[in-house]
């Protein structure tokens, strides 16, 4: 049985939590929390809920940690941090700043001789699988990455963390006439503005300068202030009624010749009733190949490019032969 600890326990704990439990090779073995662990309710019994700090005692007890932070302000410094005590899995999903999440990481779980799996959820995750298999089959084409219809944790967090606001929901929208043109066999540049737009809706503390709140958001680097950004400012019982779903989901298509006459679109698609849990069942599977990785003496960190498929499902190499192939 690998032993799973979740650190943090928000929407993606849950979507975690819920996963291991449909793996039967996988058990729950702790969860740490930043709140007062006597606050904490989890759905899975006899499982102790734990402060934060008391982590370190747990580093023979525990075989993979996942990681359920924010990627704003939690994973760039809880990652390399847990790396030098647990293997760990994350979902940052900062693309920007992933190269330096990638060289801290590296550089802390080397030291510990961990290994770590960063950029685990399904963009950077398994999108980011899917655009190197496009690209190896047709090299020299040109890849597109769409994101929505959906609510993005990571920016709605990101929203959250500014002063003033109580509460916030971001949504992805994909600018269809764009993604309808390379459906047709089309391969337009595009900017960022022109593939996506952002909706936010946003419940602003009693007192709190709207305007400003305004502000920070559509001009934040690295989330919005690259698009065209719609800020709504609704209230508790609206957002609570209307905007509690976690739908998400995107697309991948890769446009590339293998002669002069002959062009060919790759496309793959997700679409997800709950983006927490989806998520979450991805950084299981991770955590079952970083188990595996690990066992087999790999350290340092690691992406889900450099994962085998065969690491990440519950299944022997003869039944995979006999399914999958």
């Amino acid at each position: 049985m690998i032993r799973i600890g979740i650190m943090g326990y928000g929407n993606l704990a849950r979507g975690v939590e819920n996963a291991i439990t449909r793996n039967s090779d996988m058990t729950l073995a702790a969860v740490f929390t930043r709140r007062d662990p006597a606050t904490v309710e989890i759905a899975t019994e006899g499982v102790p809920v734990l402060s934060a700090d008391k982590a370190p005692e747990y580093r023979d007890s525990i075989d993979v940690m996942i990681l359920c932070g924010g990627s704003a302000n939690d994973l760039m410094g809880q990652t390399p941090l847990y790396a030098s005590m647990f293997n760990v899995v994350d979902s940052f999903d900062t693309h920007a700043k992933i190269l330096q999440h990638f060289d801290e990481t590296q550089a802390a779980a080397e030291e510990a001789g961990t290994l770590a799996a960063i950029s685990c959820g399904w963009d950077p995750g398994l999108f980011s699988i899917n655009r190197v298999y496009a690209e190896a089959a047709l090299p020299g084409g040109t890849t597109y990455t769409f994101w929505g219809k959906g609510l993005s944790q990571g920016h709605s967090d990101a929203i959250r963390r500014i002063d003033g606001v109580a509460d916030a929901r971001q949504y992805t929208l994909p600018v269809e006439e764009a993604l309808e043109q390379i459906r047709a066999g089309e391969t337009p540049e595009l900017t960022t503005r022109q593939k996506h737009t952002r909706e936010c809706y946003v419940v602003a503390e009693e007192g709190a300068d709207t305007e400003a709140i305004r502000e920070q958001i559509v001009n934040m680097p690295n989330y919005f202030s690259d698009y065209d950004t719609t800020v709504h400012f609704i209230s508790q019982e609206e957002l609570d009624r209307n905007h509690s779903s976690m739908a998400h989901g995107g697309f991948v298509l890769h446009s590339g010749r293998t002669a002069e006459e002959y062009n060919n679109i790759i496309e793959y698609s997700l679409k997800l009733d709950s983006n927490p849990y989806f998520t979450g069942s991805v950084l299981v599977s991770a955590a079952r190949a970083v188990y595996r990785m690990r066992s087999e003496g790999r350290t340092g960190c690691i992406t889900m490019a450099d994962i085998a498929p065969s690491y990440l499902i519950q299944t022997d190499s003869r039944s995979l032969l006999e399914r999958m192939i």
